[in-house]
């Protein structure tokens, strides 16, 4: 599948936008002429620039918005694109209910079976894997992550 750059312009024209209207709720500092908006602002700035430079070279290629390539006419592959995407909503919908542990080790156990690992070394991976990252981000960083139905274990 290929975008146009004028679509993959628009969306990142469309991106910078909202990041410059999140940086006006950002407080000011008093006696400076400028505060925490500002380093957002500038990056948000360049993102449209290059966002608008997209789109001017994707209207004068005169291509199609997007052309589909073979393979997503192929159920299998297509739902392969799709999962990642699907993972990052469902544990941004599940996480808080059931927790890190058990989203991740549910994410990760789906994965490796649908990419055809076997159940004997997909379930020892996505445990390894989800403790791993747990007591990485948990332990060692210090993150806040969801704890859901393993609060009273945790």
């Amino acid at each position: 599948m290929r975008l146009n750059d004028a679509l993959l312009g628009a969306i990142l024209l469309g991106f910078a936008g909202w990041v410059w209207w999140m940086t006006t709720f950002f407080p000011a500092f008093p006696g400076q002429d400028y505060g925490p908006n500002l380093f957002p602002r500038i990056l948000a700035g360049a993102i449209g620039v290059c966002g608008l430079l997209l789109i001017l070279r994707g209207l004068r290629s005169r291509a199609p918005l997007v052309m589909l390539d073979g393979w997503t006419r192929e159920p299998a592959r297509l739902v392969s694109f799709l999962l990642i995407p699907g993972a990052a909503l469902f544990y941004i919908l599940v996480s808080d209910f059931l927790g890190f542990i058990p989203t991740a080790f549910l994410i990760l156990l789906v994965l490796a079976l649908w990419f055809r690992a076997r159940l004997l070394v997909a379930l020892p991976v996505a445990a390894g894997v989800t403790l791993t990252v747990h007591w990485f981000f948990s332990g060692l960083m210090r993150v806040p992550l969801p704890r859901g139905l393993m609060d009273p274990l945790l």
